[in-house]
């Protein structure tokens, strides 16, 4: 009886072992399963760089390379718009060109340049200026570059440099709203020595579609109408024909004829000019 007994509960503590011994197998799958959970993980990821790719910046090469985002050169257009528009009505510039072309020489507003000195234009300083200057380093080190107090000192400049030298003068019998003659006529007069430069603008134009803004100056009808024989005669060797915003200063400094000079050819007491008035040079 006692071995029986002894037999007995020998087995039964066998079998509570062995029972006992399940839960184990069960934690072992339990925590197999928790590690699969971490799956969704990685798709979350792949979803963050993609939205980052989307909006990757594009660079745009001014006086130095600088990355923007689409909303930074929106803004940049919602800015200078107005300005690229008065500018079309006065001196017959199409604003989608040169809008586009503060847009890529700016870095829409965040380049060195234009950020430092406002000059949006990468307008160097030349023979004339006597303003305010920076240094900055482009196709030599340390060039000499115009500042200006506000951009649009910039803008205007920028007119006046096309519309006040010689060698762009073929750009004004080009239409208003073809931009993509205007961007191609740039390159061939030498603005620029990029030879993708008419390229990047028609692209800017396109994209932004600045277009719009020379369609709303052509539909109001005060667009400059200055013709190809006018811009010659402007800028004949021996007279120069005054327009608005000029000043007798302004003219001698374009010219480089000091203004004693100028004024002696023209027989000029002082320095009050009128519009439409030719100047011997």
């Amino acid at each position: 009886m006692v071995i029986k007994k002894v037999f007995f509960f020998a087995v039964l503590f066998l079998l509570v072992g062995c029972h006992s011994s399940k839960p184990v197998v069960r934690t072992t799958k339990s925590n197999t399963s928790t590690r699969t959970v971490k799956k969704p993980v990685s798709s979350t990821k792949t979803s963050k760089e993609t939205v980052k790719k989307v909006e990757e910046p594009e660079v745009l090469v001014a006086t130095s390379a600088v990355k923007v985002t689409p909303e930074i050169v929106t803004k940049y257009i919602e800015d200078f718009k107005g300005i690229a528009k008065n500018n079309m009505t006065q001196y017959g510039i199409p604003a989608s060109i040169t809008l586009a072309q503060g847009i890529l020489e700016s870095g829409s507003g965040t380049g060195v340049l234009s950020v430092k000195a406002n000059n949006h234009f990468g307008i160097k300083c030349h023979k004339e200026w006597e303003g305010p200057s920076v240094r900055h380093d482009d196709d030599s080190e340390q060039e000499c570059f115009r500042k200006y107090e506000h951009a649009s000192e910039s803008y205007r400049d920028h007119s006046m440099f096309l519309t006040t030298r010689s060698r762009y003068a073929s750009l004004f019998e080009l239409p208003k709203d073809d931009y993509e003659a205007w961007a191609t006529g740039l390159r061939a007069a030498g603005y620029a020595t990029d030879p993708k430069y008419p390229e990047k603008l028609i692209s800017l134009i396109e994209r932004y579609q600045l277009y719009q803004y020379d369609e709303e100056v052509l539909k109001s009808g005060t667009t400059s109408q200055t013709s190809s024989s006018k811009s010659k005669e402007r800028f004949s060797e021996k007279t120069y024909t005054v327009v608005q915003g000029d000043t007798l200063y302004s003219i001698s400094k374009k010219t480089n004829i000091p203004l004693d000079e100028l004024k002696r050819k023209n027989n000029l007491k002082d320095n009050s000019i009128a519009i439409g008035q030719v100047l011997k040079l």
